[in-house]
């Protein structure tokens, strides 16, 4: 015999509470308790479980295993190298941006290096997933579907079945029928999530599960469900543009600075292998406001063009919109430019802009920032030929950046001639880059450079 129960469900950090609050005690966030139906029913024991024992580091024996290849390159390199057995990896996005394309192309490329995925769907019908792959142009001898939206169901189909890698979509259409409430509540999510992660981790391989965004930006569901998982990547894209990010938030096997480029094609996504002519390959020549500026995204230098607009603002309140790049460091910029320099911009509004879609947080974005600002203001283009990197600090100067020399060759390869740096910077390197090198204290010897 079952009971049900209702309790009231934390949607940012799980927690429980048997009535109703307008704060949660646990995260103190406002208005995010919901009401779930919870399950009482007891379930058979499933025999008796092996005592854990503590040991030493040194007692514990590790297994040669590799990571799994996924085909697609720059899915690999997000995931630190490749799929690692046991692991459970958590897929977000906006609703459209790839992620079925996406799981659909790894399928494919997992089945060609002797795996096997076994894609889930369950907002998908058989003959729906065969118009796509067939639309992708992918061999369909090497991709198993399975339709289903119970979770008992998967969990058993997933035990019977010769598979290497689990890929779920979505978390929030899988139900299981020990808990009453409906599927894509909290309580749901987070039951289904965690039997999804222990079958991973008992049968020693990975699990994929796909998450949707809502419209803050946020993945669906109980923001717990973030902590179960061992790797959380994004997926991200503007909806008018071809090009595509993958980003790792949390990677327990890799670093989480990687990036993967793909860009949206008739026939699916295609791999960017060189993202930096690709975010320049429309750049004006003799644009006031256009600097180029080498960025590093984990061991992958990428150089992204910045765009700068300074207007005359009829506001009582001008605006400083930023897309791309954090809106207080351009206010920040905006003020050392002001006050260090004298330029007037208390009654100017300023747009900046990086170009392609991508964004960057790094201070090393500051020197090129600043030049596109003064560029635009004084209507005066920089040199073509120059890429700019360097931090910025209040009392404006230019301090130095990490990863200089890798930056440079990038800048180098692709074309540029001068680089415009730091100077403690310039006096290490020396002309060791390839290329010439203007040395700049401050802010203020910046301006004197572009006069």
């Amino acid at each position: 015999m079952s009971k049900t129960r209702t309790a009231y469900v934390c949607g940012e950090c799980g927690y429980r509470s048997p009535k109703w609050l307008g704060r949660c005690p646990a995260c103190e966030s406002w208005d995010s308790m919901t009401e779930a139906i919870l399950s009482t029913e007891s379930r058979p024991a499933g025999g008796r479980r092996a005592e854990a024992r503590p040991m030493t580091l040194d007692q514990v024996r590790l297994e040669e295993e590799g990571r799994l290849q996924t085909g697609l390159v720059e899915l690999d390199r997000v995931l630190g190298g490749g799929v690692v057995p046991g692991s459970a990896v958590l897929l977000a996005g906006e609703p459209g941006i790839g992620k079925s394309t996406l799981l659909l192309q790894a399928a494919s490329g997992v089945g060609r290096r002797q795996g096997r995925l076994l894609y889930v769907s369950g907002e998908e019908s058989p003959a729906q997933l065969r118009l796509r792959a067939e639309r992708l142009k992918l061999d369909l001898s090497l991709l198993t579907v399975l339709a289903e939206t119970s979770l008992e169901a998967i969990l058993a189909v997933a035990r019977d079945s010769a598979w290497d890698i689990l890929a779920l979509d979505s978390i929030q259409s899988v139900a299981s029928t020990d808990i009453g409430s409906a599927p894509g509540s909290l309580v749901q999510i987070r039951e289904s999530a965690s039997r999804l992660i222990a079958l991973a981790k008992t049968e020693n391989r990975p699990v994929w599960l796909v998450g949707h965004v809502t419209k803050e930006g946020a993945i669906a569901g109980p923001k717990v469900l973030e902590h179960m998982v061992d790797t959380v990547l994004y997926f991200e894209g503007e909806r008018g543009h071809n090009l595509r990010i993958l980003r790792s938030f949390k990677n327990r096997f890799g670093s989480v600075n990687e990036i993967g480029v793909f860009e949206m094609k008739d026939v699916g996504l295609v791999e960017v292998t060189n993202p930096s002519a690709l975010f320049l390959a429309e750049r004006p020549d003799g644009a006031p406001g256009s600097v180029v500026v080498p960025t590093m995204e984990g061991t992958r230098p990428i150089l992204v063009e910045i765009q700068a607009l300074v207007s005359a603002s009829g506001l009582a309140m001008p605006r400083r919109q930023a897309l791309g790049v954090d809106p207080a460091r351009l206010s920040l910029l905006t003020a050392v430019l002001e006050k260090k320099v004298g330029m007037r911009l208390y009654d100017r509004d300023v747009f900046v802009n990086v170009t392609g879609g991508v964004r960057v947080v790094e201070p090393a974005l500051d020197l090129g920032l600043v030049a596109a600002v003064a560029s635009s203001y004084q209507e005066r283009p920089v040199d073509y030929e120059a890429v700019f990197l360097g931090e910025v600090g209040l009392a404006g100067e230019v301090r130095g950046v990490s990863r200089l020399e890798t930056r440079l060759r990038e800048a180098a390869r692709l074309g540029f001639k001068r680089a415009v740096l730091p100077r403690s910077d310039q006096k290490r390197l020396g002309r060791r880059a390839g290329l010439d090198l203007v040395g700049l204290g401050s802010v203020a010897d910046l301006l004197e450079w572009m006069a």
